[in-house]
């Protein structure tokens, strides 16, 4: 059932996605794009429901809100239009994607179209929603522990997942015990580093203590990637359209990592791979690196 769901699912994502640089998003042919990929998204889900292969509570779908959207007033316009294309009643999951605005309707590559964020305003937004029952949980993307420490402050609900790249190559230290901390859940994009990405590609891969630990433990260096962020208490998002990589990514569920094993994996070293060049600029909000993220580089 699973095999199949991942087909149906699939099949508009692997001929329909598009292929993109985060600079050149919300470009009105790429967002087309992604818009008619969600829709087809969307009539595979319909099916499946319709054909009894999988019930709506059987599965866990979030979505996110894009930069431009971030005024109040626009925020449960653009959940209306991820459940319209998905043809959904509700989300399970619903993200405020990066700590960045721009101009609604506008690139992210062009400075002109930055704006500042107001993040507690957003926010609000995203409660009313959670209120409401349109998304049954609230949460962030790419927040660094400082950003999500200022929301928390803040919040009347607290946001329940911080999404963020997370893998042996870029571990989140500091960003983990904090989430730990504060009881919210850190969730792993990224989780194998993209590998074959055309902007963002890690070797997470082919780290030689990812091999070694494979090796030992026969299992694949993906396998081996994955089940770490899950010993460490993350969920993980890995994406692929390959029928044995989809079976693969599933196996790590019945096996654990040995503590002596586990150890190593500080042994890596660390570099975070998406940098968000995209919004660093002298006129960002953003001007470095370390103002993005919180000094977590």
């Amino acid at each position: 059932k699973l095999m199949l769901l991942a087909s149906a699912l699939l099949t508009p994502v692997d001929s329909l996605c598009p292929k993109f640089s985060p600079s050149k998003l919300c470009n009105k042919q790429q967002m087309h794009n992604i818009r008619l990929w969600i829709v087809q998204v969307g009539l595979a889900l319909k099916k499946l429901f319709e054909e009894s292969v999988v019930k709506r509570e059987d599965l866990f779908i979030t979505s996110k809100l894009w930069c431009g959207h971030h005024a109040p007033e626009d925020v449960p316009e653009a959940l209306g239009d991820s459940l319209d294309d998905l043809q959904l009643d509700y989300l399970d999951l619903y993200l405020i994607h990066w700590p960045f605005r721009v101009r609604k309707g506008t690139s992210i590559g062009n400075p002109e179209n930055f704006l500042p964020p107001d993040i507690p305003a957003t926010w609000g937004a995203m409660e009313k929603l959670h209120d409401a029952g349109k998304a049954r949980a609230i949460g962030v993307s790419n927040f660094a522990s400082k950003k999500l420490g200022d929301l928390l402050a803040v919040a009347r609900i607290p946001p329940a997942v911080d999404q963020v790249e997370c893998h042996p190559g870029w571990q989140q230290s500091k960003l983990h015990t904090f989430c730990q901390s504060a009881g919210v859940h850190l969730s792993a994009y990224s989780p194998l580093g993209s590998p074959g990405s055309t902007w963002m590609n890690g070797n997470v891969l082919k780290e030689p203590v990812v091999l070694s630990i494979a090796e030992k433990l026969g299992k694949t260096p993906a396998q081996v990637a994955l089940r770490w962020n899950i010993q460490m208490g993350h969920s993980v998002l890995p994406k692929s359209v390959s029928e044995e990589r989809i079976k693969q990514n599933l196996a790590v569920y019945d096996w654990s990592i040995p503590e002596d094993l586990l150890a190593k994996f500080s042994e890596i070293k660390q570099a975070r791979l998406l940098m968000g060049n995209f919004i660093v600029n002298k006129d960002s909000v953003y001007k470095t690196h370390d103002e993005l993220w919180d000094g977590e580089i």
